[in-house]
């Protein structure tokens, strides 16, 4: 947590380093299997107008299930991000649902309720957004991992299935009784 109103004129610079316990806690909250090393640097600046912008890098090593086959798949992590917070921003909201609309611009200032900055917090969410939403192992496909076709690779002539209403039209050819 920062104190912005503690926040020099020129800023601060944090170094951010993880130890096994937080690594395995952020692990387990965004689902990664493992979550080896990962570490940040981080810059926080007070602009003109009361803008707070957040710069960092975050390095580190991370270990996800193959989407395909659920192998581990490993991807290394260095990856820069930046953050405008600005006091005076109300955030957009739907009339109906009451739901935060996104803002299409992607500089858009963040709403900055309070003096307090959870860096800690942005730099979690930003390994999440960094990590690969669709992590697949070198060189597996699709067809590796689907079911084989039964008989090899022929594919068996369909069965001739008894049509539902067949018994209906006998019954029409049928001569009533009485006629």
């Amino acid at each position: 947590m920062l104190d912005l109103d503690k926040l020099g004129t020129d800023g601060t610079a944090l170094e951010i380093s993880t130890t096994e316990n937080e690594r395995g806690a952020l692990a387990k909250r965004f689902g990664f299997l493992d979550l080896p090393a990962f570490s940040a640097r981080v810059t926080v600046d007070r602009r003109p107008g009361g803008q707070v912008v957040v710069e960092g890098r975050l390095k580190g090593r991370l270990v996800q299930a193959c989407i395909l086959s659920l192998d581990p798949v490993t991807q290394e992590l260095d990856d820069a991000f930046r953050l405008v917070f600005a006091e005076d921003v109300a955030e957009d909201r739907d009339p109906e649902s009451g739901e935060a609309l996104l803002n299409s611009q992607g500089d858009a200032p963040e709403p900055l309720t309070g003096n307090m900055l959870d860096v800690g917090e942005i730099v979690a969410e930003q390994l999440s957004l960094t990590a690969d939403p669709y992590p697949r192992r070198p060189g597996i496909r699709l067809e590796d991992v689907l079911p084989k076709p039964k008989g090899g690779a022929r594919r068996a002539a369909p069965e001739q299935r008894r049509h539902p209403f067949a018994g209906l039209a006998a019954l029409k050819d049928k001569p009533r009784r009485g006629r």
